[in-house]
């Protein structure tokens, strides 16, 4: 349980390094719930950008904390 919180609270920090200055300026609430990643973000055309690219920001998010703890991402406006 402690590993979880720990890999949760690392995902919302390495946000903004993995995905970049432009995207985490347009990023709202992070958060992880039971290996989904939640992201609310700010403009619509930006939303629809990661959805269509959703598994690679997975597995790009996964590469980050070196494990497979994110199993899907919601995008959420």
């Amino acid at each position: 349980e402690l590993e979880k919180t720990l890999l949760e609270r690392q995902v919302v920090q390495l946000w903004p390094e993995v995905m970049g200055a432009m995207v985490a300026s347009m990023t709202g609430e992070i958060e992880m719930k039971n290996g989904v990643l939640m992201v609310h973000i700010h403009s619509a055309a930006l939303r629809q950008q990661l959805f269509e690219y959703r598994f690679e920001v997975i597995k790009k998010m996964n590469e980050a904390i070196h494990t497979n703890f994110i199993k899907d991402i919601r995008l959420l406006g």
